[in-house]
């Protein structure tokens, strides 16, 4: 079974961009939000996939992730996802061992920041980089299903 273990916080400052290995452009839409499932379509730089995820329990859930041709993505992002597309710029930032995403939302979500870390197991210890500020684990407000549908521009209270 394919198991995605991940931690999220909010980010601080953009301090993480001057040792950053990759920056990558994203867009991705839903076919799917339901909290059972989601299904998720995503450009990421030259690639495309497809991705269902299931409930997320604790910091856990099950992830299936394939790729398939840009050409297919694109017209599914155009006619087929719900609306309230996600577009970010995804940054890696390597860190005491592990290897942190740190996106950049732009669009209805500008202004919003957030660093995910996968682990290996959710008891797994993990150093913060100094840009990391509260954890928004669970939350599902920073689910990226969630911001396409109620972006951080609507949001009443922006930490």
């Amino acid at each position: 079974m394919n198991i995605e273990i991940e931690r999220k916080y909010r980010v601080t400052d953009t301090s993480y961009r001057a040792q950053a290995t990759r920056c990558t452009y994203y867009k991705q839409g839903y076919l799917s939000a339901a909290p059972a499932a989601t299904v998720r379509i995503r450009i990421a730089g030259d690639q495309a996939f497809i991705t269902i995820k299931g409930t997320t329990t604790g910091c856990s859930r099950q992830e299936y992730e394939y790729p398939i041709p840009v050409a297919d993505a694109t017209r599914m992002l155009d006619s087929l996802c719900q609306s309230g597309l996600i577009e970010k710029r995804r940054y890696l930032y390597p860190y005491a061992g592990h290897t942190w995403e740190i996106d950049e939302f732009m669009g209805d979500n500008e202004g919003l920041i957030v660093a995910e870390v996968e682990l290996q197991s959710e008891s797994e210890a993990v150093q913060l980089p100094p840009f990391i500020g509260r954890e928004v684990t669970g939350d599902p407000r920073y689910y990226n299903s969630c911001l396409a549908q109620n972006p951080y521009k609507n949001w009443e209270e922006k930490e």
